[in-house]
């Protein structure tokens, strides 16, 4: 799956010439997230005490917004454009990879239409996305973390000022804590999604196969019992994604507030203002993003793990 792709050398040019692109414009991204926290700091403190500015100096933060918003939407443009190519070339290396072995093969494998036309696609699609997710992540992590640690003497809960890099230890225990516990709430997804993607290959299967025989459309009886498996599927991922989301959507609202927590007691004894309020919210919400990537993209990774399970078996199959 990634062989065919990073250790060809008819894509090596593209698959580790492109990667570096990639890499390039999200250090350039985590860079201007970077540049605007700092404008969070001096935009809110000048919101906080407008009688000791002027409307002038606030067109000018407005200005530097811009200027900052405008180069983000520009980079985050072309990169998402590059990426999609990218992820067709991988595509188009993984479709020829199973392809090439698939038709020198006697023997009837199931579902190898699929695996080759539909899971080839999203293998790459997913991997590719989640792939720069989680190198964004670090790299947000390489930015934030000594910001976030040169904040922690302003924080006045003794626990946390008295720990070197409290803040950061606070962004990392949640986000271990959270990524275990989301482990154990969600061990049955990846299994249930492959149960359904076997149900819906057979399914599909057998319409293709009533397109051109008769007798089989003709007999309504085995597509309502093939969707009924589907169904039964279905609702017992809905029903597990059901619980999984209580905890995901409860654990989000509870990490929004943490770092306010943390900050009022400081902001209420006047040792920051609320532009630093702002801006430790911000960094500490940007590091804790990073650490739980593994939480927000748990339904993503699941699917993932899936699909690398049915090209698994298809490649053992090709032999």
């Amino acid at each position: 799956m990634f062989s065919s792709y990073f250790k060809s050398s008819k894509y090596a040019m593209w698959a580790w010439g492109g990667l570096a692109v990639l890499i390039i414009s999200a250090w350039v991204q985590v860079q201007l997230t970077v540049s605007l926290n700092q404008w969070y700091g001096k935009f809110y403190d000048i919101l906080q005490k407008p009688q000791q500015h002027t409307i002038n100096d606030f067109w000018q933060q407005m200005l530097i917004f811009s200027q900052l918003a405008l180069s983000y939407v520009l980079i985050a443009t072309v990169n998402a454009w590059f990426s999609r190519i990218y992820c067709f070339k991988w595509r188009k290396a993984l479709t020829f990879y199973y392809h090439d072995r698939w038709i020198t093969k006697s023997i009837n494998i199931e579902g190898a239409s699929q695996r080759i036309q539909e899971d080839t696609y999203r293998f790459a699609r997913i991997a590719e996305n989640l792939g720069l997710k989680i190198i964004r992540a670090f790299l947000t992590l390489f930015a934030f973390i000594p910001l976030l640690w040169s904040l922690n003497s302003l924080v006045v809960i003794p626990f946390i000022r008295d720990l070197p890099g409290g803040l950061v230890s606070a962004a990392l225990l949640v986000s271990i804590g959270g990524i275990i516990i989301s482990w154990f709430v969600g061990i049955k997804l990846p299994g249930l999604e492959y149960n359904n993607q076997k149900c819906e290959a057979a399914l599909r299967k057998h319409l293709v196969y009533a397109e051109d025989d008769l007798n089989i459309r003709c007999n309504p009886e085995n597509t309502t019992n093939l969707f009924e498996q589907v169904r039964h599927n279905y609702y017992r991922l809905f029903n597990h994604y059901g619980y999984f989301d209580i905890w995901s959507n409860t654990f989000e609202q509870l990490m929004i507030i943490t770092p306010y927590i943390i900050m009022a007691p400081s902001l209420f004894a006047g040792t920051i203002m609320l532009g630093t309020l702002v801006q430790v919210s911000n960094a500490f919400s940007k590091v804790r993003e990073s650490f739980q990537i593994f939480i927000s993209e748990w339904t993503t990774i699941t699917e993932l793990r899936s699909i690398h399970k049915r090209l698994k078996e298809f490649d053992l199959s090709l032999g």
